[in-house]
């Protein structure tokens, strides 16, 4: 019979289903969700989230082996690299590229990286800093707090979305999710 919803599982019925299938220790190691898994030090899976996360759209091979590559250039210890790196240092990263993240951007992360955890023990904080306690309103917060270091290229601000300009916000959502920052 047309318009008999009685046959429609209930959301939660289909979101719970798919946790059944998606919510496995088999499911990460083809899932960018196996970056931040590759460390044990709080800073270095947030950090390895953090960038897994950005990188995540298109193919997942190509954004684990991106990911994967990004991590090396950091000696696998991305959080010392970001907080003790030398300008010398820099230079290994200079060819690094993901799709439209260039070295500009990466460079910018790494700043704002260095820059944020020397004043903070995580980067949860980061996301916290916003005194209204409504999601959108903190992910609109991190995007300026992200951005307000002198110099911040202009081209890079279309890789950390606000839903201040209509975006869901995807990429951080997700990172949020996965280092558990709004409870939800």
């Amino acid at each position: 019979m047309a318009g008999d919803k009685s046959n429609i599982p209930s959301l939660k019925t289909f979101f719970d289903s798919k946790v059944a299938v998606y919510n496995q220790v088999s499911f990460i190691k083809d899932d960018p969700i196996c970056i931040p898994h590759l460390f044990s030090k709080k800073q270095d899976i947030e950090i390895a989230g953090f960038f897994a996360s950005i990188f995540a759209w298109g193919n997942r091979t190509t954004i684990i082996q991106k990911s994967k590559e990004l991590m090396q250039l950091m000696d696998n210890a991305p959080h010392q690299f970001c907080i003790g790196h030398q300008e010398s240092d820099l230079k290994k990263l200079l060819a690094f590229k993901h799709r439209t993240f260039n070295t500009t951007d990466l460079l910018y992360f790494i700043e704002f990286l260095k820059t944020h955890y020397h004043a903070h023990e995580s980067l949860e904080t980061a996301f916290l800093l916003s005194p209204d306690k409504d999601p959108a309103a903190r992910l609109h917060h991190f995007h300026q707090y992200f951005f307000s270091l002198p110099d911040a290229p202009p081209r890079t601000k279309k890789h950390i979305a606000t839903p201040i300009k209509g975006s869901t916000c995807k990429r951080l959502n997700m990172y949020v999710r996965v280092i558990k920052v709004f409870n939800i």
